[in-house]
């Protein structure tokens, strides 16, 4: 039997996050995407691309009272982010919807911000586990590729409205080509390191609809001191000062 088990939301004590030992979990990168996106007052609503257990819908709802959609195409992660949107009291502020993303696109009206943290490898391509099928669906691009997961953006996003991605920078050329083939200009990029003097292993996008050209690479960020101890501004993002 596959045992549900109920964490703290990182070190917001006031919010809890169930999630299964055998499914995807969230990660460093759900909490830099979560932190990067902008969050403008244009934004009414905000679309995440394969929400799986609602953790971006969480941590974004820290940062805003704006309305958040989780779309997701597994019926047992949509099941478990539904428990997380009502633990944490948060239904009239967070919907998860259990849609396959390219169709929703279709049949809702368009919104300022869409964020998606997707499967980074390409259907073959290992990734470091030896995935059952929920990890597959959520690593490899199974059931829906970049290209599909930038075009689904273009294709919801209001004119000026923004895209943000976390994904390898291996694959950022053909991020940014992708982008700018569906007119979604890329504005920001941000680089992760796992500490200093290392290869940065993550990169965070943000693209605007029908936006001007001009991009901004902004400070590096990096995850981890030389101890292998959070640096001061991931820690800052997990929630650890909040209540000081």
């Amino acid at each position: 039997m596959n045992k549900e088990v109920v964490n703290y939301l990182l070190a917001y004590k006031n919010m809890k996050i169930i999630q299964r030992k055998d499914m995807f979990n969230f990660s460093l990168d759900t909490v830099l995407l979560a932190n990067f996106c902008t969050l403008n007052k244009d934004v009414d609503k905000i679309i995440d691309f394969g929400t799986n257990n609602a953790a971006i819908p969480l941590l974004l709802s820290r940062r805003t009272d704006k309305k958040i959609v989780g779309i997701e195409i597994q019926g047992e992660a949509v099941e478990i982010a539904k428990k997380n949107v009502d633990i944490n009291c948060l239904n009239d502020q967070i919907n998860i919807v259990h849609d396959d993303i390219k169709n929703y696109v279709k049949n809702n009206d368009k919104v300022k911000l869409v964020v998606c943290n997707p499967p980074f490898f390409k259907v073959g391509e290992r990734s470091h586990i030896n995935d059952n099928e929920y990890l597959q669906i959520a690593r490899h691009e199974i059931k829906i590729n970049l290209e599909e997961i930038i075009q689904s953006a273009a294709m919801i996003l209001d004119n000026k409205g923004r895209f943000a991605m976390v994904h390898r920078p291996d694959r950022m050329i053909e991020i940014i080509n992708c982008m700018q083939k569906y007119d979604i200009e890329p504005k920001r990029i941000r680089f992760v390191y796992p500490k200093h003097n290392k290869e940065s292993h993550i990169f965070l996008i943000e693209g605007m609809y029908k936006g001007n050209s001009g991009i901004k690479i902004e400070t590096p960020l990096y995850a981890h001191e030389e101890d292998g101890s959070y640096s001061k501004e991931v820690r800052l993002m997990f929630g650890e000062n909040e209540n000081e």
